[in-house]
């Protein structure tokens, strides 16, 4: 097993099951720095104390939305650094086009997260030891 642990997870999903499945797949990948908020406004509040490596987006969630989230994130210029997964239910492509104009948004993953994807997305991004 390769083990991912510099890596820190951002979770931002306003499903508690979602979050805890993709969480458990990250762990098998021996990733154990693993946060999760409910919203884009919760996201925002822990990225004021914390920088993570890879953040996974949801789209759809109450109080701030994915889309909402990146564009308080540019406006506020936070690090490009932090690499950006949008994973979604979604399959709409206007979803995925809202999406584009952002540097550090790297793909758009479909839910459910599987394993391999979450190692494709790692591998896009260099974060293979």
């Amino acid at each position: 097993m390769t083990n991912y642990n510099p890596i820190k997870i951002l979770l931002v999903d306003d499903d508690a099951v979602t979050n805890f499945i993709v969480s458990r797949k990250l762990s098998k990948l021996g990733i154990e720095n693993i946060d999760a908020v409910e919203n884009g406004a919760e996201a925002l509040e822990y990225l004021e104390n914390n920088e993570p490596n890879v953040i996974f987006l949801d789209i759809n969630m109450p109080i701030m939305d994915g889309h909402e989230f990146m564009l308080e994130y540019k406006k506020r210029e936070l690090s490009e650094e932090v690499k950006v997964f949008i994973l979604s239910s979604s399959d709409r492509t206007c979803d995925k086009n809202k999406f584009l104009n952002f540097a550090n948004v790297l793909d758009y993953i479909e839910k459910p997260l599987e394993l391999e994807n979450i190692k494709k997305a790692f591998k896009m991004i260099e974060l293979v030891f």
